[in-house]
C-alpha cells in the first residue's frame, strides 16, 4: 500500500483540484475535495486529513495564525500557560472551533472515496496539545521541576483525544493517527516519554474505537519499544531513524504494522523522482507495510515525486 498518514496539502494538488488552503482548512467541502485529490490527482492509496494539526489546540481556546496556502494554520497563543489546573475539557468539544469542519468532510470523503481507499484523521497527541495550550517552555518546566501537573494536563489532553478520534471514526474515517512530535526524544528525552507520555498513549490507544497508527517525529530509535507497547495498530516513523529494517521485524513481532518512512524534508522536497524510487525501494526492501512519508509533507513538494512513490511500488512488485 502506497499512501500517507502525515499531513500532505501541497500546492500542485491545490491549482489542480481546485481547492487551496486557507479556505481548505475551514470549508468541509473543499477540505473533502483537496483531500480526494490525494487518491484522484497523486493516485496514493490513503487519504490523509486534514491539512495541519492545531484544530484540537483551537478548539481548546488558543488562537491561530489561519496561514496562507503554502503555509500551515499556527498556534498564536497559549490559554494555559500560567494556570494549567484550569484546564478542561468541556462538554460541547466536538462543536468548537473547526471540529464541526472534520467531521463533514470525513462524511463527505466517506461518501465519495470510501469505498475505494482508506481516510485518515490525523489529531494532534497529547504532548502536542499540551504543548499547544500551555507553551512549550513552560510545558517543559512543568514536566521537570512539577512532573505531577505536567501529568495531569496531559490526562486531561489524552480525554480530548479520545472524543475528538472517536468522533472521527463516527463520521466516516477508517483510522486516526496521533500525531505527536513533542514526544520525540529530540524533545522531552526517552525518561520522560516513559514515566509520563507512554502511560497515557496506552491509555489513549485502548480507548480509540478503530484502527490507530500512532506518529512521533524525529530519531525515536530509543522509544521504538515503547511505541510498539502502546497498543496502536500501527507506527509511523521518520527516515531519521537508524535501522528501519530492524523496527519492522520488532513492530511485526507485536502484529504492529509501519508506516514510512521516505525523506520529506530531503527527497521528496528536492530531489528527483529516481531517487524516490531509490528511497522507496530500500523501504521496501525492509519490509516496509504502507509505503509513505515519513513526516508531513512540504506544500511545495512536487506532484511527480508522489507520483514516484507509486511506481516505484508498482515496480518493485511487478
Amino acid at each position: 500500500m502506497v499512501g500517507t498518514v502525515t499531513t500532505a496539502g501541497i500546492l500542485e494538488l491545490m491549482d489542480i483540484c481546485g481547492s487551496a488552503r486557507p479556505d481548505a482548512d475551514r470549508d468541509p467541502l473543499k477540505m473533502a475535495q483537496l483531500a480526494g485529490s490525494l487518491h484522484t490527482v497523486a493516485n496514493l492509496e490513503v487519504i490523509r486529513f486534514p491539512f495541519d494539526v492545531t484544530v484540537l489546540g483551537e478548539a481548546l481556546g488558543c488562537s491561530i495564525d489561519t496561514g496562507t496556502k503554502a503555509r500551515t494554520p499556527a498556534i498564536t497563543s497559549h490559554p494555559f500557560s500560567d494556570r494549567p489546573a484550569e484546564l478542561c475539557i468541556p462538554s460541547d468539544l466536538l462543536s468548537q472551533g473547526r471540529i464541526p469542519v472534520v467531521l463533514e468532510a470525513a462524511r463527505l470523503l466517506k461518501d465519495r472515496e470510501g469505498k475505494k481507499v482508506p481516510i485518515v484523521a490525523g489529531v494532534e497527541g497529547p504532548g502536542d496539545l499540551a504543548s499547544y495550550l500551555c507553551g512549550i517552555k513552560p510545558l517543559m518546566v512543568y514536566f521537570i521541576r512539577k512532573p505531577d501537573i505536567a501529568a495531569q494536563v496531559i490526562n486531561k489532553c489524552v480525554d480530548g483525544c479520545i472524543r475528538y478520534s472517536n468522533e472521527c471514526l463516527s463520521a466516516g474515517a477508517d483510522a486516526v493517527v496521533i500525531a505527536d512530535a513533542f514526544s520525540s526524544p529530540d524533545m522531552i528525552g526517552p525518561d520522560i516519554f516513559r514515566q509520563i507520555l507512554k502511560p497515557e498513549l496506552i491509555r489513549l490507544a485502548e480507548n480509540i474505537d478503530g484502527h490507530s497508527i500512532l506518529h512521533i517525529c524525529g530519531r525515536t530509535d530509543s522509544i521504538i519499544p515503547d511505541m510498539l507497547e502502546c497498543g496502536f495498530n500501527a507506527i509511523s516513523i521518520e527516515d531519521s531513524v537508524s535501522d528501519l529494517g530492524q523496527i519492522i521485524d520488532m513492530a511485526h513481532a507485536k502484529n504492529v504494522a509501519v508506516a514510512g518512512n521516505i525523506s520529506t524534508s530531503q527527497t521528496l522536497y528536492s530531489k528527483s523522482p529516481e531517487d524516490v524510487r531509490n528511497e522507496a525501494f530500500n523501504c521496501l526492501k525492509a519490509g516496509i507495510d504502507i509505503l509513505a512519508p515519513g513526516c508531513g509533507i512540504a506544500p511545495e513538494t512536487p506532484l511527480k515525486n508522489l507520483h514516484a512513490m507509486v511506481k516505484a511500488r508498482d515496480e518493485y512488485f511487478g
